[in-house]
């Protein structure tokens, strides 16, 4: 689900933030054989308006395996709403974001965690069952920075 929030007082700057829009997500974890534990939350957050990420909109919810490109972790979780895809490592965190691409196959996120940090994270969908994604940021002070290939391996259960 996505929020639309309009700076007040700058209308080049709010007609931006309309065209772009924010949003809120949320997923629920699986299991892990990662060295680092999976963080997603389990309940979407509440949206003042619904829009999707163009990208995101043809993927299947359900099992998502995600296996590490720069090394041997492995991690599966369950997506119960697919744009939680873009917040892995700041989970259920109340995060704003900003839409820096939306096309049909490429979706690019910049969000802000108070208190939490930020990240950045590119998701590049080849099917409905297949994606690539680029996240990078700083999560409670320590930087990161992963690449993941994605596959929907089953339902959630």
């Amino acid at each position: 689900m996505f929020r639309r929030n309009r700076p007040a007082g700058n209308r080049a700057g709010a007609m931006l933030a309309a065209a772009l829009g924010l949003f809120a997500i949320g997923a629920a974890p699986m299991a892990s054989t990662a060295r680092e534990p999976v963080v997603a939350g389990s309940e979407p957050m509440a949206a003042a308006a619904p829009q999707t990420l163009t990208a995101l909109a043809g993927l299947e919810k359900g099992k998502w395996h995600l296996r590490d490109l720069n090394g041997d972790a492995s991690r599966d979780i369950c997506v119960r709403n697919v744009s939680a895809l873009v917040q892995l490592r700041h989970g259920g965190a109340q995060c704003s974001h900003f839409v820096i691409e939306n096309t049909d196959r490429k979706a690019t996120v910049h969000y802000t965690c108070p208190g939490h940090g930020h990240g950045r994270t590119t998701i590049t969908v080849e099917t409905p069952r297949l994606l690539q994604l680029q996240t990078q940021g700083v999560l409670d002070g320590s930087p990161f920075s992963s690449d993941f290939e994605g596959r929907r391996i089953g339902a959630c259960q």
